[in-house]
């Protein structure tokens, strides 16, 4: 369970450039962004606000009584959403803020918590995130999954897109039984004062390369909590083809 003093922010954009409106796409007869409301209400007793730039998405948060910043247009990543949020709500610096991103709405809450709970247990951490073992070699070599290495302190030490660690001696086969590494989970909690700190900070070249914003944080010499997930969580949606997905296992899901 969540402190009462965290809080989930979820970024909601309607333009989203490989699925516009996805926030209000039906699934079960629902908006999305109602499932990811109510996922992160049943983390505990977080604060819980839904962030976004359009009227539509404003109105129908209203509907089921959730909270809403309606922020800038001109954002470039859901990040700089939860900076100006964390600025119009006047948090503490210290404050936990968990970024749970409109696209998930079959994230557990039990990792919302864990997440929260991480960067609590760290106080000389920044941010906190989470990473699930990688379970194939097709997974390993895919750019579209981000690969992590941490310490033995629980700190990540890097993120890419490229297979990480090296495999010196070669990979295992195909069907052998191998460790290729975990795999990043876009989950994060943040202190509400490295939030203000890392929008005012440029991009380095590392994360302009590899598209990654954690590599902003470590290029800062942040320290970035991370452990391995408590569940798996389901994917997102990014696609149509994920939407169709998520409504068949929230349809199986509502059924039991």
């Amino acid at each position: 369970m969540m402190a009462e003093t965290d809080w989930i922010i979820i970024p909601a954009r309607h333009n989203s450039s490989r699925l516009s409106g996805k926030p209000l796409a039906d699934i079960g007869g629902r908006p999305m962004i109602h499932w990811v409301y109510e996922r992160a209400v049943a983390a505990g007793t977080a604060q819980v606000v839904i962030a976004t730039d359009d009227l539509r998405i404003q109105e129908s948060a209203a509907k089921i009584g959730a909270p809403v910043v309606l922020t800038s247009e001109g954002h470039e990543s859901g990040t700089d959403r939860l900076a100006e949020v964390i600025d119009h709500l006047a948090l503490p610096d210290e404050t936990v803020v968990v970024n749970l991103q409109g696209d998930e709405p079959l994230m557990p809450p039990v990792l919302l918590a864990q997440v929260a709970n991480l960067l609590r247990a760290k106080p000389g951490a920044a941010m906190a995130t989470l990473m699930v073992p990688i379970a194939s070699r097709e997974e390993f070599l895919s750019p579209d999954v981000v690969k992590v290495v941490a310490n033995q302190r629980a700190e990540a030490m890097y993120f890419s897109r490229s297979p990480i660690p090296f495999h010196r001696g070669g990979l295992p086969g195909q069907g052998e039984v191998g460790h290729f590494g975990f795999r990043h989970l876009g989950l994060y909690a943040y202190r509400a004062g490295f939030l203000r700190r890392f929008v005012q900070t440029a991009s380095p070249e590392i994360e302009r390369l590899e598209r990654l914003e954690q590599l902003r944080a470590l290029s800062m010499g942040e320290i970035i909590a991370i452990e391995v997930a408590e569940v798996t969580p389901p994917p997102g949606v990014d696609t149509q083809a994920d939407l169709e997905r998520v409504r068949a296992l929230l349809a199986e899901e509502t059924a039991d």
